[in-house]
């Protein structure tokens, strides 16, 4: 008879390829998880915004016009797809009103474009539209919003009134 002693292996050296297998899928999952949780609701208003290709190309041609956007930005290259996936869109108001945050390129640096505007029939009235450019770091206002236009309006006419 053969006394040899029979050495069984570790749980850890059997089954480390199982672990690392369920330690990667739980950890992917959570990813999953965590990265839904946090655009559950901007899905269908970034799409939305994807399909509307009107609302920011026309926004772009009025800071097209606008000197300290063509001195800071340069000419501003149309907006890829992916950049509206990059951005920020909330849609409110039957979606007839939008807040879209959009990146931009241009031929001497590159920003950001914040659209406020209400959809009027099948044309958008914007509101506000700003740049915001990191170097330097400054935002440009293309459109004021009107809210603020209303209140520099009867700001001037209190100082009017009191003098």
């Amino acid at each position: 008879m053969d006394n040899e002693l029979i050495v069984e292996k570790s749980w850890w050296k059997r089954n480390w390829k199982w672990l690392i297998l369920t330690l990667t899928i739980i950890f992917l999952f959570l990813f999953g998880l965590i990265l839904s949780s946090s655009i559950d609701g901007n899905i269908t208003d970034i799409a939305q915004a994807y399909s509307d290709t009107a609302l920011y190309e026309k926004a772009i041609e009025k800071a097209k016009t606008n000197q300290r956007v063509l001195e800071v930005i340069g000419e501003i290259e149309p907006i890829d797809k992916l950049a509206l996936f990059e951005g920020n869109a909330i849609y409110s108001n039957d979606n007839n009103s939008v807040e879209l945050s959009v990146r931009i390129k241009g031929s001497k640096g590159k920003g950001k474009m914040d659209i406020i505007a209400d959809k009027n029939g099948s044309e958008w009235g914007y509101k506000k539209i700003n740049i915001r450019v990191k170097d330097p770091k400054e935002e440009i206002q293309i459109l004021k919003a009107t809210i603020e236009k209303k209140n520099s309006e009867n700001s001037k006419k209190n100082r009017l009134i009191q003098s």
